[in-house]
């Protein structure tokens, strides 16, 4: 039986249409994974559209967060190598003279972009100190955290902040700190303050 519904053969598109729909589909699709999808899952902003929009700090953030986190499932500190094109981050100490058993000091980095740094404090286990650390730039990727001799990664908290103040007890005696990712894109300075029970201030890396 014939259909009496089948379409004219005018009516039904051309090949070059179905092409050219087809190559827009693809276009379109492309744009939006260099502007929308790279910078917001994988921080990664060839157009720097995803910059304009906000989308890259955030994929550069859940990118670290991710490694971070995967890194602390398996037992491991956060690497803190800087890239190899990167300059040493610079670090100057500052020390004040303060009750017996108590210093303060006041701890100066300079990091360029993608760069990361750690400073340490030896303290004894229960012992306490005060903090307060600022950004000159944006927000930046931080990760308090300790470790000792048979204990590579004890973590206290972690996020990404301008500027963080509190009290860190040792939960055991060790080294405890903080370590820093820049992820603004331009050079930042990085003021820590502490006043406590600790030792020395070490810059890990």
């Amino acid at each position: 039986m014939q259909n009496a519904n089948k379409p004219d053969p005018s009516e039904l598109p051309s090949t070059g249409k179905l092409l050219k729909s087809t190559a827009l589909a693809v276009v379109v699709a492309a744009g939006l994974l260099v502007t929308i999808v790279l910078p917001a899952e994988y921080g990664t902003d060839p157009t720097r559209v995803g910059s304009l929009l906000g989308l890259t700090e955030m994929g550069r953030i859940k990118v670290q967060l991710a490694a971070e986190a995967k890194a602390e499932e398996a037992g491991l500190q956060p690497a803190a190598t800087p890239p190899a094109v990167a300059a040493a981050p610079t670090a100057a100490v500052t020390p004040a003279a303060t009750a017996p058993g108590v210093r303060t000091d006041e701890t100066v980095l300079t990091l360029a972009p993608d760069q990361g740094a750690e400073i340490k404090l030896v303290m004894q286990e229960g012992a306490r100190v005060r903090y307060v650390w600022s950004s000159s730039g944006g927000r930046i990727n931080f990760d308090v955290h300790a470790d000792r001799p048979g204990t590579s990664y004890h973590g206290y908290s972690k996020g990404s902040s301008q500027r963080e103040e509190g009290d860190l007890t040792a939960a055991f005696t060790g080294s405890h700190g903080w370590f820093w990712r820049n992820r603004t894109g331009e050079t930042v300075t990085i003021t820590l303050q502490t006043t406590g029970a600790y030792t020395e201030v070490k810059r890990v890396v």
